[in-house]
Protein backbone atom coordinates (compact mmCIF):
# COMPACT_ATOMS: atom_id res chain seq x y z
CA UNK A 1 0.00 0.00 0.00
CA UNK A 2 2.44 2.70 0.49
CA UNK A 3 4.29 2.02 -2.64
CA UNK A 4 1.29 2.68 -4.50
CA UNK A 5 0.60 5.70 -2.79
CA UNK A 6 4.47 7.14 -3.00
CA UNK A 7 3.83 5.53 -6.54
CA UNK A 8 0.61 7.71 -6.97
CA UNK A 9 2.63 11.22 -5.32
CA UNK A 10 5.07 10.62 -8.04
CA UNK A 11 2.80 10.71 -10.85
CA UNK A 12 0.57 13.70 -9.41
CA UNK A 13 4.03 15.55 -9.06
CA UNK A 14 5.51 14.89 -12.58
CA UNK A 15 2.27 15.81 -13.94
CA UNK A 16 2.74 19.03 -12.49
CA UNK A 17 5.89 19.56 -13.38
CA UNK A 18 8.01 18.51 -10.41
CA UNK A 19 10.41 15.75 -12.30
CA UNK A 20 12.84 16.16 -9.63
CA UNK A 21 11.40 14.55 -6.55
CA UNK A 22 13.43 13.94 -3.26
CA UNK A 23 11.84 12.04 -0.65
CA UNK A 24 12.72 13.24 2.81
CA UNK A 25 12.43 11.00 5.34
CA UNK A 26 13.14 10.12 8.94
CA UNK A 27 14.90 7.12 8.88
CA UNK A 28 12.46 5.28 11.38
CA UNK A 29 11.88 1.64 10.73
CA UNK A 30 8.47 1.11 9.01
CA UNK A 31 7.11 3.58 7.01
CA UNK A 32 10.28 5.74 6.55
CA UNK A 33 12.22 2.21 5.62
CA UNK A 34 10.01 1.86 2.59
CA UNK A 35 9.74 5.16 1.01
CA UNK A 36 13.97 4.92 1.17
CA UNK A 37 13.62 1.84 -0.29
CA UNK A 38 11.05 2.72 -2.82
CA UNK A 39 13.36 5.94 -3.63
CA UNK A 40 16.50 3.85 -4.23
CA UNK A 41 14.21 1.36 -6.61
CA UNK A 42 13.05 4.33 -8.96
CA UNK A 43 16.54 5.93 -8.83
CA UNK A 44 15.29 8.80 -6.98
CA UNK A 45 17.24 11.27 -4.77
CA UNK A 46 16.47 10.54 -0.81
CA UNK A 47 17.26 12.54 2.34
CA UNK A 48 17.69 10.72 5.77
CA UNK A 49 17.30 12.88 8.41
CA UNK A 50 17.79 10.64 11.70
CA UNK A 51 16.87 11.95 15.24
CA UNK A 52 19.83 12.06 17.54
CA UNK A 53 18.78 10.25 20.42
CA UNK A 54 21.41 10.04 22.05
CA UNK A 55 23.23 13.12 21.67
CA UNK A 56 23.42 16.27 24.19
CA UNK A 57 20.61 18.18 24.64
CA UNK A 58 19.82 21.77 23.44
CA UNK A 59 19.52 24.51 26.24
CA UNK A 60 15.52 24.22 25.25
CA UNK A 61 15.61 20.78 26.92
CA UNK A 62 13.69 21.22 30.43
CA UNK A 63 16.05 19.82 32.98
CA UNK A 64 16.33 16.01 34.10
CA UNK A 65 13.83 15.39 31.35
CA UNK A 66 16.29 12.15 29.32
CA UNK A 67 15.02 8.87 29.89
CA UNK A 68 16.92 5.71 30.45
CA UNK A 69 16.78 2.88 28.23
CA UNK A 70 16.50 -0.67 29.78
CA UNK A 71 20.21 -1.08 28.77
CA UNK A 72 21.17 1.40 30.73
CA UNK A 73 22.29 4.50 28.21
CA UNK A 74 20.10 7.56 28.85
CA UNK A 75 18.26 8.95 25.84
CA UNK A 76 16.56 12.75 24.79
CA UNK A 77 13.11 12.04 24.03
CA UNK A 78 12.54 15.22 22.39
CA UNK A 79 14.86 14.38 19.33
CA UNK A 80 12.61 13.04 17.55
CA UNK A 81 10.54 16.56 17.80
CA UNK A 82 13.19 18.40 16.94
CA UNK A 83 13.86 16.08 13.43
CA UNK A 84 10.29 16.84 12.87
CA UNK A 85 11.29 20.38 12.70
CA UNK A 86 14.14 20.18 11.01
CA UNK A 87 12.75 18.34 7.97
CA UNK A 88 9.32 21.25 8.47
CA UNK A 89 12.13 24.00 8.43
CA UNK A 90 13.24 22.54 4.92
CA UNK A 91 10.12 22.43 3.09
CA UNK A 92 8.35 20.81 0.79
CA UNK A 93 5.07 20.48 -1.80
CA UNK A 94 3.73 17.47 0.47
CA UNK A 95 4.10 15.52 3.24
CA UNK A 96 2.62 12.27 3.02
CA UNK A 97 2.17 10.65 6.42
CA UNK A 98 1.77 7.05 7.18
CA UNK A 99 -0.24 7.39 10.38
CA UNK A 100 -0.78 4.35 12.53
CA UNK A 101 -1.23 2.95 15.99
CA UNK A 102 -2.22 6.42 17.08
CA UNK A 103 2.16 7.50 16.34
CA UNK A 104 2.62 10.15 18.32
CA UNK A 105 5.75 11.02 16.41
CA UNK A 106 4.20 10.91 12.73
CA UNK A 107 1.32 12.77 14.72
CA UNK A 108 4.12 15.46 15.87
CA UNK A 109 5.81 15.47 12.54
CA UNK A 110 2.17 16.01 10.66
CA UNK A 111 1.30 19.30 12.90
CA UNK A 112 4.78 20.71 12.25
CA UNK A 113 4.12 19.99 8.42
CA UNK A 114 1.24 21.65 8.63
CA UNK A 115 2.12 24.77 10.37
CA UNK A 116 4.74 25.38 8.00
CA UNK A 117 2.18 25.29 4.83
CA UNK A 118 3.28 21.89 3.94
CA UNK A 119 0.05 20.30 2.43
CA UNK A 120 -0.77 17.16 4.52
CA UNK A 121 -1.94 13.74 3.38
CA UNK A 122 -2.34 11.48 6.19
CA UNK A 123 -2.26 7.84 5.07
CA UNK A 124 -4.00 5.24 6.88
CA UNK A 125 -3.96 1.40 6.43
CA UNK A 126 -7.52 0.43 5.48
Amino acid sequence: MLADVLMDAWHDATQHGHLDLVIVHGGADGADTVARLWAEGHGLEHEQHDADWTGPCPDTCPPGHRRKRRDGTDYCPLAGHRRNQHMADLGADLCLAFHHNSSTGTADCMRRAAAAGIPVRRVTAA
